[in-house]
């Protein structure tokens, strides 16, 4: 339950009441209580879901291509992995960026579900881990080019093996994860740097 800061209107009137009733340790430091009215409430706060009003829509109106969608909306996966702070040596790190170091074991993703491909990373990069290997590459893919009349999220794979790796079981044997050397895939995979 969470905790309240403050007396409502109700409590700070039996708290007057019991006040006047109470007979001082001291009389002669007795002083007049004071009594409490009750604060008006606080008008609620406007939150942001009803302040959002949606854009009208004409059967027939071409939408805004995904695309230009995602865009605008923010970084490309490899981009927001470019953000997490560097957990590992930066000599070693600027050497796997530049495609200088050579993945140990390698996972291809192509062609799978979402729901296929979440459990076989996951053994992937356990029983690699397990095994001593340091730096593996997972390839996802870049995803599809063409959009059809539904929208659809280009290369699903691209965008969620970067969160499945940062969640739990995996974010304890992962110590980084960067997007590949162009010699080993460019934006459709990743390095996967393992903790020892």
């Amino acid at each position: 339950m969470p905790r309240r800061r403050g007396l409502t209107g109700e409590d700070r009137e039996i708290w007057s009441r019991v006040a006047r009733t109470a007979t001082p340790l001291h009389p002669a430091l007795k002083q007049p209580v004071p009594v409490l009215a009750p604060k008006p409430a606080p008008e609620p706060a406007l939150r942001a879901a009803d302040s959002f009003v949606p854009q009208p829509f004409r059967l027939g109106q071409t939408a805004r291509p995904l695309r230009a969608l995602t865009e605008s909306l923010g970084l490309s996966p490899a981009e927001r992995l470019d953000q997490h702070p560097l957990r590992m040596d930066p000599k070693t790190h600027r050497k796997m960026r530049q495609g200088k170091l050579r993945p140990e074991a390698r996972l291809d993703l192509h062609g799978m579900t979402l729901a296929e491909a979440h459990p076989e990373l996951m053994r992937f990069i356990l029983s690699t881990q397990a095994a001593g290997k340091r730096l593996v590459l997972v390839i996802t893919g870049k995803g599809r080019g063409d959009h059809g009349p539904l929208p659809t999220r280009p290369g699903a794979l691209r965008h969620h093996v970067p969160i499945w790796l940062h969640q739990a079981p995996l974010a304890g044997v992962v110590q980084q994860v960067q997007g590949a050397h162009r010699s080993h895939g460019g934006e459709g995979a990743y390095y996967v740097y393992l903790r020892r």
